[in-house]
């Protein structure tokens, strides 16, 4: 499939999805969100990526919202289609066994918000800007907004956020807990490859069994939690990288990981 809203590039074991739809500040519209749901499989099935990034193309936005001029057009029930659609894709790329980190490099509005929140974590340009604005519209935000931001900055913050549907700069996003680090916006791609190299430098397995006893104990209780990370160690234990990091440890040299998944 030919990507005409998104571009997908590969470079070593990291790969780059950027939204490509600068005029429209890169807004989420069917088309892109089927072109999404492609690149993500194929990131998926290459096993040499070990790290992916998310940005927007062009200087002013990652993504400032939805396609409204499409939106506006849309009866129920494809309103409701467009915003199942959306959280499928979103969820997907939540669900990548890989580390995922987003780079907002402008814009992350509505779902520009949402797609970084389905990033494991977020780099961010000192110009960017964020919110969830839907109710501004008469909306509420439809591609998970309700259900991440509270679960990344507790109920009541996302309550005020999405009920006055405000925006917020990106200090106010990094005290709030939604960014990890605020950048130079010239630097800002050069901070995220410097952490997706260090990322990337570690092992296959190590990195993807993280993720996933991460992942699947997050909604648990901290017993079920142990327990998914007691199961994800155990087999983690007899890979391949494993038995490198820990000779190479013992040899006093630099481990050389390559375990193979499939």
């Amino acid at each position: 499939m030919s990507f005409e809203n998104i571009i997908l590039e590969t470079q070593n074991n990291i790969a780059t999805i950027f939204f490509n739809r600068p005029k429209a500040l890169n807004a989420l519209n069917n088309a892109l969100f089927d072109e999404l749901d492609v690149a993500l499989d194929q990131v998926n099935a290459n096993k040499d990526i070990k790290v992916l990034i998310l940005t927007g193309k062009g200087d002013k936005a990652f993504v400032a919202g939805a396609d409204i001029a499409e939106l506006v057009k849309m009866n129920p029930l494809q309103g409701k289609y467009f915003s199942r659609k959306g959280q499928k894709v979103f969820s997907k790329l939540e669900e990548l066994p890989i580390p995922t980190i987003a780079a907002v490099n402008g814009f992350a509005l509505g779902g520009g918000l949402e797609a970084a929140m389905g990033c494991d974590f977020i780099y961010t340009s000192n110009r960017a800007l964020f919110g969830l604005p839907e109710i501004n519209l008469g909306l509420i935000p439809g591609f998970g907004g309700t259900q991440r931001l509270a679960r990344r900055v507790g109920i009541t913050l996302a309550k005020e956020l999405i009920f006055t549907g405000k925006n917020i700069n990106a200090q106010q996003a990094f005290d709030y807990g939604i960014v990890n680090k605020i950048c130079d916006h010239e630097k800002l791609m050069e901070d995220v490859l410097k952490t997706a190299n260090i990322i990337a430098s570690k092992g296959r397995v190590a990195l993807r069994s993280a993720k996933e006893a991460i992942q699947n104990g997050l909604n648990t209780d901290i017993e079920t939690g142990c327990k998914i990370e007691n199961d994800v160690f155990g087999l983690t234990m007899v890979s391949e990288d494993a038995k490198e990091g820990t000779t190479a440890f013992l040899e006093k040299r630099k481990p050389d990981f390559k375990a193979d998944l499939y």
